[in-house]
């Protein structure tokens, strides 16, 4: 397997990330269409759109929280050739979780089962951190 294989979960998550902007777009869209919203007051004021584009504007909050480390750790590990299969299988489960985090984010938001799609990627997160840690402390690939 090539280091670079760590990039595709990357590329997944920012493909993600794009979903949640365009299908914001159509949810925001729908709302003015359908007369739910004033946009000179939402200009102003997200509170006064429905819910469903709050999930979608919540949700996208979000991928700039936790995957912004998943982003930094996978440079980490690739910079310093740690990238194999472990690392690559554990960056797949990270944007794994983060995409079945989205569809319950924008769809149910049920909050139970967020917060445990949440902790699985936090984990995941740190698994990836102490991977990374244990091979920089041990100097395997690096220069």
């Amino acid at each position: 397997m090539s280091s670079s294989h760590i990039f595709w979960p990357v590329l997944a998550q920012v493909f993600l990330t794009l979903m949640m902007f365009i299908v914001l777009g159509v949810r925001k869209a729908k709302a003015v269409k359908a007369g739910q919203v004033n946009r000179q007051q939402a200009a102003l004021d997200n509170r006064v759109w429905p819910e469903d584009v709050v999930k979608v504007s919540n949700n996208i909050a979000n991928q700039f929280e936790a995957p912004v480390l998943f982003y930094v750790l996978c440079l980490v590990i690739y910079s310093i050739g740690a990238a194999g299969t472990v690392a690559v299988a554990l960056a797949w489960l990270f944007a794994i979780s983060r995409y079945v985090h989205a569809y319950v984010h924008v769809g149910s938001n049920y909050v139970p089962m967020r917060l445990r799609l949440f902790l699985v990627g936090c984990l995941v997160l740190l698994a990836m951190l102490i991977l990374a840690a244990w091979k920089l402390a041990m100097g395997v690939g690096v220069a």
